[in-house]
Formats: C-alpha cells, structure tokens, sequence
C-alpha cells in the first residue's frame, strides 16, 4: 500500500521537560549503579532511552493515522490492518516497531512473563533482548546497533523493571520548544558527558561541549559535499552539521557523512544518534582504529571537522605510512598523526577545522617544529584559533583550533584572497562559566569568532563586513612574520594586547592617584589587624 497523503500533524500530547527527563533518566542510572559500572550501565541506560524514543514516536504516528482514517470515515476494523503498514511509518522518517518490541507490550511485561504464559516464560532482559533485535531486523539503518546486554548475569532483573516503569513516565514526543529528536540529542550528550567523566575516559568517548562543535561547523559552513570525522565519537560533529544547514533553511540532505571511531560502544552509540537524526550516515563495517585502516580510503572530502583525543602516545604508528607527507609524527604523540590524516582526506577546495590541545602551537619536539613549519610554508593553515579554558567536562586542558584550506585564493569560499597569510584569532577571554568548574561559549561569543573568519575571507555569510585587525583579539599575518617567529601559531603572539580605553584622566596623574588609594588600603588594613590583635588578648585574658 502506497504511504499516505499527510493529513495532520502529530496529535499533541504532555511532554516531559528537560529538567524532568534529565533527572528521570539520571535516577534510573542510580538504580544501577551499585551492581555494574559505569560503562555497562551506560549502555543500558542509553539503550533503553533509544528503545523508549522509536516507540514513543512510532505510538505518535499510530494516532494520527488512526484519527485520519476515522476522518476518512473508516472504521476500527477496516483501520486494525491499515495501521500496520510498515510504510506509513517509513515515509514518515519514523522507524517500523513490531508488536513485542513496543514499549506497551514491554511495560506490560516489566516482571517478566510467568511460567504458565501462551508465548513462554521469559525474564525482561531477554524480553528487551528480543526487541532490540526485531528492531534491527526490520530497519535496516540500524543492523548491528542496538545493545543486547539486558539478560546478562550482571544486569538485577527486578530493577530493570522497576526501570521500565520509570521510563513509563518518559516522552520523547509531543508539543514543546525541541522537536523529538533534538530532545534525544539533548538527553545523550547529557549522559555522554556524565557519564565520560564517571568512566575518566577521553579516547574514542571523549565528549566535545555543542559549542566547540559550533565553533566549527560556524566557520566551515559545511552546506552541501561530503563531510568527515576520523574519530567520530557518537556523532556530535554530524548532528551540529545538521542543525546548521535547518537553521539556514538548507537541505540537510546535500551533506554526505563519513565517519570512523575506534571504540565499539562509541561506534554503536554513534549509529543510534545518527539513525534518529534522520543522517544515513557511513561509519564503516566496524569500529576500528583510523591509524591502522582507513575505512575510507578512496573518499575525498569536502569538510573535515574532528576533535581527535590529545597528545596520544600509544597508536598504530608506521613510518613508511604515505599520509605523512610533511614528516613522520613522533612515535610518543599523535597530534599531527592526526593533522595529516585529515589533510590527506581533502578534496581540491576542501577545508577542515581539528581541536587540539594548546602544545600543537608551538611544540618542537621530535620534529614536531618541522611539520609545523611544513604546513605553514606550503599555506595549508587558514584560521587557528585559541578557545578558553575550562570549556570541556571531562578535563581542564587549555584547547585551540587550527583551520586548514586547500585553497585560499578568491572564489567559492570567499571573494578576498588571503594566499600567503594566516588569520590568528584570541578568544580566550570569551565564555561564560555556568558552574564552579565548566564554561560554555554564547551564541555571541561563536558568531564573534565566525562573523571574524568570514569577514576576513570575504565569504557571502559576511554580508558585506569588512575586516579589520582588532588588537587583542585577531590579527592577519603573513607567512614571513610567522616564520619570523619561527613558525608558532599561538594566536596571543600576534594580536597583541587591547586597546586601553582612554578615560581622559592624564597618566601621571591616575598613577598618583590609583598610588595614593593602595596606602589608604594598606592603612587601613593595618589599623583592622590592630583591632583583631586587642580584641584576641581581650579573649585570652
């Protein structure tokens, strides 16, 4: 049966908000936290936050097929067979769910099924077992994704089913400020970031803050082409892609995704966030390690965007490895091991944008300074950009941005050409703190930085502005001042410091003044010790 005409929009039910499904989700975690650790709760918890999203979505659509077929004049009966045709589901971007993998029939069953039952005596684990397979076997987006870890001896089954009726009150669907799959998006980096800091992983896990992704799709403007990540995590990079492209009225369907990630649990993660962000994405057969076998050997891409984990000294390195063009990485880090693979994978006009720890700047040592110096001679460096600190969960390392372009002459880029120079941008005083311990980007700081880059090449996105260095801040230099300064990239070399505000006040006599008010203080704070000393001898006698 063809898919049917779209009659009406979801039918709006009570959404949870984010702050409850947050603290939901994270209450379920400590229900298992006692008898498994965190990487295997994770996955349980991921997984059913998954299993709870397509079915909440699929019940979504049953209703509102169901109520135009009653607008239609048909009834219950003739409707039963109707609403499960598998493509009124598909055509909608709603994955097909089989009657024994929806959630109903799983919260029904949340003790399990007697012995005694018509379908066979049967714990809950195996029961989310088998719906995690008849997903994967009727939605072809998802073969190999899902977990099947519920019936395993570590997993208690009597809280896996207090779990499933704690999820009952759980919606990944209805009315609100965030579409369904942009909540699922929320509540996985939510967990990702809680959960990357309970394992003290970075690797494969490493969880990158939406800002710092941000920061780079803002300046790449990845609209259409093949777009890469060598180390893609659970996808962020993909997702804010995507976002990008809706908020510009774009087809997110001119992007290609392409992606590899070493860690197995990762991968799968990343193939579920992707299949409910509607990007069919190519991650690969498997995970596996990008050193050792690219998976995409033969693609060249448009965009590259990664966030590779820092200063690794244990990788799959081989000297004789064609990808190092401009020198051989140093067996103790794999930095630019990273850095060349990426520029190995550009298309003629691609561009790409790599997070890096702050020693990438400026390290010399095992020719490190050399491959640096390579880069900047054959103008392969476009942007670097020097973000604050204190912007990821899971560590305090200091991070900056390099930018590549394999041409920066005038053209589809941009109209100014800027061959033989480097835009260097400081934003290290950006960002606000939103607790004791971590700082996040506002949407001013990120179009601040990207307004910058765009300014300077030129590009439509610029709407005309012109750019102009702007002490402490962001300077354009040659190739000949970086060489001068033997080849460092920290942006803080060349922007200088701000401009101080005049305030009219003559320098010689702010100095007297601003002189005069530290010995009041100092007076002052002397007469006060004097007190606290009387007033202690007053106590002791």
């Amino acid at each position: 049966m063809p898919p049917r005409r779209k009659r009406a929009e979801a039918l709006p039910t009570a959404a949870t908000t984010m702050k409850e499904l947050k603290d939901t989700l994270w209450k379920a975690a400590d229900k298992l936290r006692g008898s498994m650790d965190a990487s295997q709760y994770k996955d349980v918890i991921l997984g059913l936050v998954f299993l709870k999203y397509v079915s909440d979505a699929f019940d979504e659509r049953r209703a509102v097929i169901a109520a135009e077929l009653a607008a239609d004049g048909i009834g219950e009966e003739q409707a039963g067979p109707l609403l499960e045709e598998v493509d009124e589901y598909r055509a909608a971007g709603v994955f097909w769910v089989p009657p024994r993998a929806r959630w109903g029939y799983l919260a029904q069953h949340a003790k399990g099924r007697p012995a005694g039952d018509p379908e066979g005596q049967a714990t809950i684990g195996e029961l989310v077992d088998e719906a995690m397979v008849l997903i994967m076997g009727t939605n072809p987006a998802l073969a190999t994704t899902l977990p099947q870890i519920f019936n395993k001896e570590n997993v208690d089954q009597r809280r896996l089913g207090e779990l499933i009726d704690l999820f009952n009150s759980a919606r990944f669907t209805g009315d609100g400020a965030r579409k369904a799959r942009d909540v699922l998006g929320e509540v996985y980096e939510y967990f990702l970031g809680k959960f990357a800091a309970a394992e003290g992983k970075r690797g494969g896990e490493f969880y990158t803050p939406p800002g710092v992704v941000r920061v780079l799709v803002e300046v790449l403007e990845p609209y259409r082409g093949r777009v890469y990540d060598p180390c893609c995590g659970s996808g962020g990079m993909f997702v804010q892609a995507e976002k990008f492209i809706e908020r510009h009225g774009e087809d997110p369907q001119a992007i290609s995704v392409y992606g590899q990630e070493l860690n197995e649990r990762t991968w799968r993660m990343a193939k579920m966030n992707l299949a409910v962000h509607g990007l069919t994405a190519q991650l690969g057969p498997r995970w596996g390690d990008t050193f050792a076998r690219d998976v995409h050997p033969d693609v060249q891409m448009d965009f590259v965007m990664a966030n590779p984990p820092f200063n690794i000294k244990d990788w799959a390195r081989n000297a004789e490895d064609a990808r190092w063009k401009f020198g051989v990485p140093p067996a103790g880090n794999a930095n630019y091991a990273w850095i060349q693979h990426i520029l190995s994978k550009l298309a003629p006009g691609g561009s790409a944008g790599v997070v890096m720890a702050n020693g990438s700047m400026s390290s010399n040592s095992v020719g490190e300074g050399e491959i640096r110096a390579a880069l900047v001679e054959v103008d392969l460096v476009s942007c670097m950009v020097a973000l604050p600190t204190q912007l990821f969960r899971s560590t305090g390392i200091p991070v900056c941005v390099w930018f590549f372009a394999k041409s920066k002459a005038a053209g589809a880029s941009g109209s100014v050409d800027r061959t033989g120079q480097v835009l260097f941008i400081d934003a290290r005083n950006l960002g606000h703190m939103v607790t004791r311990a971590e700082r996040e980007l506002s949407d001013e700081d990120i179009a601040r930085i990207a307004g910058t880059f765009h300014a300077w090449r030129g590009a439509p996105s610029a709407s005309g502005a012109s750019y102009e260095d702007v002490p402490g801040f962001c300077y354009s230099a040659t190739l000949s001042e970086i060489k001068e300064a033997g080849y460092a990239l920290a942006p803080g070399r060349y922007v200088g410091a701000p401009e101080v505000e005049d305030d009219g006040e003559p320098i010689e006599e702010k100095i007297e003044r601003l002189t005069a008010e530290l010995f009041a203080q100092f007076e002052e704070s002397a007469r006060l010790e004097q007190v606290v000393r009387e007033q202690l001898g007053r106590v002791r006698g």
